[in-house]
């Protein structure tokens, strides 16, 4: 999806986050966005370890019988 931004397309996103939300508020939908993100990637983390958890057990039923 943002594999054909580049560096011009960043910096355009940026100078025009920059004017829309100010320099105060800057810094704080960026702190937002770094809690956000790190909430999804710990929530799929989770996810995965339970799916593999039950994928193992499951694994080991078929062993067994």
């Amino acid at each position: 999806m943002f594999s054909n931004i580049g560096v011009p397309g960043l910096i355009l996103i940026l100078v025009l986050a920059l004017i829309i939300f100010g320099p105060k508020k800057l810094p704080e939908i960026g702190r937002a966005f770094g809690q956000t993100l790190k909430e999804f990637k710990k929530s799929t983390r989770e996810l995965t370890s339970d799916v593999m958890e039950e994928f193992e057990d499951d694994k080991k039923k078929d062993l067994t019988k």
